[in-house]
């Protein structure tokens, strides 16, 4: 039986990660924003996404991005129907976040979900930048919440890949209140000592930056990824001066300390495997 169950989740996370490889898949003749060559998506869809001529590590869909992390048939989603409602009766929202679900396949900005990592248990959660350019609703604050204390309730290591513009206009401060309420859970999380891996991807800001993304036990980044609170025209306007070369990026971050480690696509499962062993280990020695 819990090879049939393995079978259907290897299935559809499958599914779900091959819409999002089509949904990011670069058409023919566009220029790799890193070093302005043509590349493909068939051609990216064979590197996880990452421009084989220069590095840039182009934007990945929550399921895709579980598809790299994740044992085969280790995938559960956690509170997959959680999604925004309209609390401001802001205008034009529900139509524009209809569209956001139609055109990603996602309810909101963030998937959550139980896996393995080379067996070892671990919640995860991702947002994806393709929805409301992942920023923090209601909704999303409330499923990593949830995952948050999933984690702690059955005493697993959580991973969250943050991607996001920050807080969401359109629920104000109810938006807000999720740094406040992410921030309080993981520090419940802590006190239980919980493990928390954090992975800034680009472009990691605002809310998100100032919150949860930055608690992280142990705080990793991809190559070239936008990590600040107001993003680098915003700072110089205010200012009123240049700023340093590569500022905010994620090589800039780690060399002052604010990232422990710049880790390219291509080697994050195998870094996050070994640290979810270190965890084990230390917590059988402790």
């Amino acid at each position: 039986m819990n090879s049939v169950f393995s079978q259907r989740r290897r299935r559809l996370l499958a599914m779900k990660a091959f819409r999002d490889g089509r949904t990011h898949a670069a058409p023919a003749g566009t220029p790799c924003p890193g070093c302005g060559q043509t590349v493909g998506g068939a051609e990216l869809a064979r590197t996880q996404f990452v421009c084989p001529r220069c590095g840039h590590h182009f934007p990945l869909g929550g399921y895709y991005r579980l598809s790299t992390l994740l044992d085969p048939g280790s995938f559960r989603e956690l509170n997959e129907r959680l999604t925004s409602a309209d609390p401001l009766h802001f205008p034009g929202y529900p139509a524009k976040l209809e569209a956001a679900r139609k055109k990603t396949g996602l309810n909101e900005a963030a998937v959550t979900a139980v896996g393995s990592v080379d067996g070892r248990k671990c919640v995860v959660g991702v947002l994806d930048g393709r929805f409301f350019l992942g920023s923090m609703s209601a909704a999303v604050g409330e499923k990593l919440t949830r995952a948050i204390e999933y984690a702690g309730r059955y005493k697993l290591p959580l991973i969250i890949f943050s991607a996001s513009g920050g807080a969401r206009m359109q629920e104000g401060i109810l938006s807000l209140m999720q740094m406040a309420k992410t921030s309080a859970a993981l520090a419940r999380f802590g006190e239980k000592g919980g493990f928390f891996l954090s992975v800034l991807t680009d472009p990691t800001t605002g809310g998100v930056t100032a919150s949860f993304a930055s608690l992280g036990d142990v705080i990793l980044a991809e190559p070239g990824a936008l990590i600040g609170f107001a993003g680098p025209r915003v700072i110089e306007q205010t200012i009123g001066q240049k700023l340093p070369e590569g500022f905010q990026r994620a090589e800039f971050q780690m060399e002052h300390g604010f990232v422990d480690a710049v880790v390219p696509r291509s080697e994050l499962r195998g870094v996050v495997s070994r640290l979810l062993a270190l965890h084990e280990r230390g917590g059988r020695n402790g």
